[in-house]
């Protein structure tokens, strides 16, 4: 998604302006984030079109083939209606024999930085706009300037990843795990929520890791010493009286303890695990921290103590080497777990990862095929386990209002990768309001309904 962040028209005509393009996953979301929030305190103002902008930069994504050549695109675009562009992000840590690969595709684009590197941009910023001088900080709130609408916000606990897997190169592009700390989020969470922020949304590379590299190190929560520690952050978090959505959550023994968190409506019964596969030797292959059976057993035991349990998860399809009966294998776990929200990406080789160089790689019409099959499983799916919520009530938040109709999310909906709650309604509704609705129908992945 691209993103040309917005702010008020410029103050004068000596006031630099500076155009924003977020591409990729809620993390790039953040840095892109934490970038604005930097221009905005030191003075800049932000320009919603690109004639209207002293230079524009490009965060971008360089995970898949198709969110590179995205990327390569925006950043064209920008050269062509600017002219003045700096580069960060996960492509910008890239190289193709030898050379950097955002620099050899557009070699006018002004400096290229990885991700995460908020400091470097600026730097770039200010060798070619000075900072304005006496910058308006009380235009900047606590928590930074947010690029979601104001009810909802991503919250990054940590950076990088300490896993292998041989399908990605995250670990090569954001490094290893670095954990913030404990006090350090929460603070960043309260002042979201006293700034309006109805829903937190929890996102790291391996939520279930955060804190090992720190070795759960003590920090101090409103004058407590607590662990940083996926348990203890859920705990802290689930005080704050909103909505409370983990993402990535690796499958490891102590996400058992978060579930009952979760049946006490402390946090939202919602977990995303990026699964990946079912089958044992594919898992290893792949490198993956679990295997099938277990997760199996997991599913099954956190549905006993949180019935109201919404699983979300990721496959890949047609990975190197996969054999018929391996896929029909999947299959056969996707339609036993009934997982409720599920994506599937046909295996697409990422350049230095370690599954380019396994045998079988299968033919592209074959991995696209398997991941239709797939996903025509999982839309039975989904359509059955949506139909058993009509007649239900259930809690909305609401993100867009119209004339008759409200679009909203539930507790198993988080934005833009789950289904939506369309609202017949003739009362007047904000974006950012809590609101109970009936369930009067149900699609393959999305509800209707009416305010109960």
């Amino acid at each position: 998604m691209t993103t040309l962040a917005k702010a008020r028209p410029s103050r004068s005509a000596r006031v630099p302006t500076v155009g924003m393009v977020s591409l990729g996953c809620p993390k790039a979301l953040v840095d892109s984030e934490r970038i604005v929030t930097q221009l905005r305190a030191e003075g800049y103002v932000l320009s919603g079109s690109y004639d209207g902008a002293d230079l524009v930069i490009v965060n971008t994504c360089g995970f898949i083939d198709a969110a590179v050549q995205e990327s390569l695109d925006a950043i064209g675009e920008a050269l062509a209606e600017n002219g003045k562009v700096i580069v960060t992000g996960c492509l910008g840590a890239k190289t193709e024999g030898g050379e950097n690969l955002v620099a050899k595709v557009h070699p006018k684009v002004l400096a290229v930085t990885g991700p995460h590197a908020a400091d470097e941009v600026m730097r770039r910023v200010h060798a070619q706009l000075p900072k304005p001088h006496d910058p308006f900080t009380d235009l900047v709130p606590p928590a930074g300037v947010k690029l979601t609408p104001r009810h909802y916000a991503y919250l990054k606990i940590s950076e990088g990843c300490n896993h292998r897997c041989t399908f990605c190169i995250i670990p090569s592009l954001r490094g290893d795990l670095v954990s913030r700390p404990i006090g350090e989020v929460m603070r960043e969470a309260e002042s979201l929520v006293k700034q309006g922020v109805r829903e937190l949304l929890v996102i790291s590379q391996d939520t279930s890791a955060y804190g090992v590299d720190v070795k759960y190190k003590l920090d101090f929560v409103g004058g407590r010493a607590v662990k940083t520690k996926m348990t203890e952050l859920v705990r802290e978090l689930g005080r704050l009286g909103v909505w409370i959505r983990l993402h990535y959550v690796y499958p490891y023994p102590h996400v058992d303890e978060i579930v009952p968190l979760m049946a006490e409506g402390k946090v939202l019964p919602y977990l995303d695990v990026p699964f990946q596969h079912a089958h044992p030797r594919i898992l290893k292959l792949m490198k993956r921290p679990a295997s099938g059976e277990k997760n199996i057993e997991r599913i099954r035991a956190w549905r006993a103590l949180c019935p109201e349990l919404t699983i979300r998860s990721t496959f890949i399809a047609g990975f190197p080497g996969e054999s018929e009966e391996e896929f029909e294998y999947l299959l056969d776990f996707l339609r036993e777990a009934q997982l409720d929200r599920v994506g599937c990406f046909a295996y697409s080789p990422v350049e230095g990862a370690a599954a380019n160089a396994l045998p079988g790689m299968l033919p592209d019409d074959v991995r696209e095929e398997r991941r239709a099959r797939f996903m025509a499983v999982q839309q039975e799916i989904s359509r059955a386990r949506l139909a058993r919520k009509v007649g239900t009530t259930q809690r909305v938040l609401i993100d867009e209002v119209g004339p008759t109709v409200a679009v909203g999310r539930s507790s198993a909906d988080a934005p833009e990768i789950d289904g939506l709650v369309y609202v017949k309604t003739r009362r007047k509704l904000a974006a950012g309001e809590f609101v109970d609705v009936r369930i009067t129908a149900a699609e393959e992945h999305d509800l209707h309904g009416v305010p109960a």
